[in-house]
């Protein structure tokens, strides 16, 4: 018995190992199962990035179907996928909402000043494209702590109740957006047509 346990422990052990990382290397890690998926968006209240005296929360989401783009400045593949979501906001009308967070903002001490940052997101925004409806501005970065961000950009598709329904992490561009965003987008927006015809 003892022998059993001294080479049958170790065997198992190295068994789930290797289960453990043979699915991981042919998993996709933009489809791990989110912790806020299905639910609704948390509870927060921040400021417009561009005009600070007016607050957001998570009412402005409800009634329509909302793409919520975590980014920042500091984030290149941020910018290489503002020409398409700007394609998609001007010539499809997807509503998108940036949550922007910046690496080098300390509200505590001003390691760099709100106008500069302001100036960075015009800056960046004027070259590459404008989707966006209006900038959260994620301060504190709390917001994106309670959505489970990693990094950016990640996205979140909310639809008209306020109601998390995806989490995709890295950029979109046009085979994403066919093949996953886009027809989870159209459903959530069929919903809200036809909860909008039975009123």
């Amino acid at each position: 018995m003892k022998k059993i346990m001294l080479f049958g422990v170790p065997l198992l052990a190295f068994v789930v190992l290797v289960v453990f990382l043979f699915s991981g290397l042919f998993s996709d890690p933009r489809e791990l199962d989110s912790q806020v998926k299905g639910k609704p968006m948390p509870a927060f209240s921040l400021p417009d990035l561009m005009s600070p005296d007016k607050t957001y929360t998570p009412q402005v989401f409800k009634g329509k179907v909302t793409l919520l783009n975590v980014w920042g400045v500091w984030c290149v593949t941020c910018a290489v996928e503002l020409p398409y979501l700007t394609e998609l906001s001007e010539q499809e009308g997807i509503s998108i909402v940036g949550l922007y967070f910046d690496q080098d903002l300390d509200p505590e001490f001003g390691t760099k000043t709100l106008n500069r940052v302001q100036q960075e997101v015009e800056e960046i925004t004027n070259r590459f494209g404008n989707p966006y409806q209006f900038h959260i501005f994620d301060v504190y970065r709390d917001t994106a702590l309670d959505l489970g961000v990693t990094g950016a950009p990640e996205h979140f598709l909310i639809d008209h109740n306020g109601v998390i329904r995806m989490h995709h992490i890295g950029d979109i561009n046009e085979r994403v957006w066919n093949n996953k965003v886009g027809p989870l987008y159209a459903q959530l927006k069929q919903a809200l047509a036809q909860e909008h015809a039975t009123e």
